[in-house]
């Protein structure tokens, strides 16, 4: 037992959010994931929690997370915190060479819980009535999606529900562990991940389903740009992180694959020519996901962004309704919001991702994934609960997902799943 401290188009769904949402959803949700049409939320604390919020349970929390470094994971951590009580923790190891344990302040690879902060942008861009979330993007974006595709709705590419393309992903690698070591450092532009749209057809009327698709924030993050003539990652710094004094969050240059220390290293077993596995080490990669899934930050930055986002210190009460209003539309081909009962409804507001636990529990919040890590930020509507997590997985496969799932059922009640 170890001790505990209090590729692309195609392989990119893989490496942003996919697997860990469909990870946390099987392991929260009973029935459908959200109800149909969810309305606006009043402010915080008016009747905001589904369900009684059971006691922290430490133990459970540290449990959930024993048992590494494994096969699976080197190393976690959780950070939970609210009204209702505090804890945080880690397991396993944040180097396999020097063994040095999980930093409690490590930094680490969001993944697209990068959207939320896009979103947030759109949103605040929105209430300057800069731009209309009525407004197309053909209208904004003059000859950026192709011309055959029908007039897509700002709002649609924040709920996800534009029903763009995924995009063709050949010439991108295969999204194996093998690939993706080799070619961490490999970047493509936010416009050459949009081109790869041309020819492909739509997945459904914009407007009348879900589902949930990367391209729709790498356009959202071209319209920011475009319409504040500075970059995506100025308008974070200014908007978002220096306001809130987020000095360890931020989104990395294309070009600059570090990520800062402390850090829990980010591995992937990959195969040799002659069938033997090794660890690559791939805390080093390429932050080309952008707005879509190439932010850095950390459990104490996320705990508090999530905070002030839900206490509407960063959008007046219209924007902010639309961060909690889920709309009434199919779960079109979703794991997002695949649930044990079906393909069920919609379950993505205009940036974030409702889920109900098993317990009537109702959290709001966000996964993100790249290779070598996995993370998540959730919380209650009146926030007195908060959950951050983060976990180094070796494979690309989703087994990490066991772990997931005992950190979600262990912070919102009951025992960890056995796994």
């Amino acid at each position: 037992m170890n001790p505990i401290a209090s590729r692309t188009r195609a392989s990119r769904t893989r490496w942003t959010t996919v697997a860990a949402a469909g990870a946390l959803l099987v392991a929260l949700v009973t029935g459908a994931a959200a109800p149909a049409s969810a309305a606006p939320v009043a402010a915080p604390g008016a009747g905001a929690v589904a369900a009684p919020l059971p006691p922290l349970d430490p133990a459970a929390l540290r449990q959930a997370i024993d048992g590494l470094p494994n096969a699976d994971v080197t190393g976690a951590l959780v950070r939970v915190t609210g009204s209702a009580g505090d804890w945080s923790g880690t397991s396993g190891v944040g180097d396999l060479t020097t063994r040095q344990p999980v930093p409690q302040d490590g930094h680490f690879r969001i993944g697209s819980i990068s959207k939320v902060f896009t979103a947030t942008v759109v949103l605040q861009l929105a209430a300057e009535r800069r731009i209309d979330l009525d407004g197309t993007v053909q209208q904004y974006l003059p000859g950026v999606l192709p011309a055959d595709l029908p007039p897509i709705k700002v709002g649609q590419l924040l709920d996800h529900t534009s029903g763009l393309p995924r995009g063709d992903s050949s010439g991108f690698g295969d999204g194996s562990p093998e690939w993706f070591a080799a070619h961490r450092l490999d970047s493509w532009t936010p416009r050459q991940v949009v081109a790869a749209l041309a020819g492909q057809p739509m997945q459904f009327a914009p407007g009348t389903a879900q589902q949930y698709n990367g391209m729709n924030t790498f356009v959202a993050g071209l319209l920011v740009e475009k319409i504040t003539g500075r970059s995506f990652a100025q308008e974070v710094q200014s908007r978002i992180a220096r306001p809130l004094g987020l000095k360890d969050t931020y989104v990395p240059d294309a070009k600059d694959p570090r990520l800062p220390g402390p850090h829990s290293h980010g591995y992937l077993t990959v195969k040799a020519p002659d069938g033997s596995t090794h660890p690559v080490d791939v805390s080093q990669q390429s932050p080309w996901p952008w707005a879509e899934g190439g932010m850095i930050s950390t459990a104490g930055d996320l705990d508090h962004f999530i905070g002030a986002l839900f206490r509407g210190r960063l959008l007046p009460p219209a924007q902010e309704a639309e961060l909690f209003t889920v709309p009434d539309v199919p779960n079109f081909d979703n794991s997002h919001c695949q649930t044990p009962a079906g393909p069920g409804r919609a379950c993505l507001s205009m940036g974030l991702m409702r889920v109900k636990s098993a317990n009537g529990i109702v959290v709001w919040g966000k996964t993100g994934s790249r290779p070598g890590y996995i993370s998540g930020v959730f919380a209650t509507r009146d926030l007195s609960r908060r959950i951050v997590y983060s976990l180094n997985p070796t494979n690309l496969n989703g087994t990490e997902s066991r772990y997931v799932q005992r950190i979600a059922t262990a912070a919102l009640g009951g025992a960890p799943t056995a796994g």
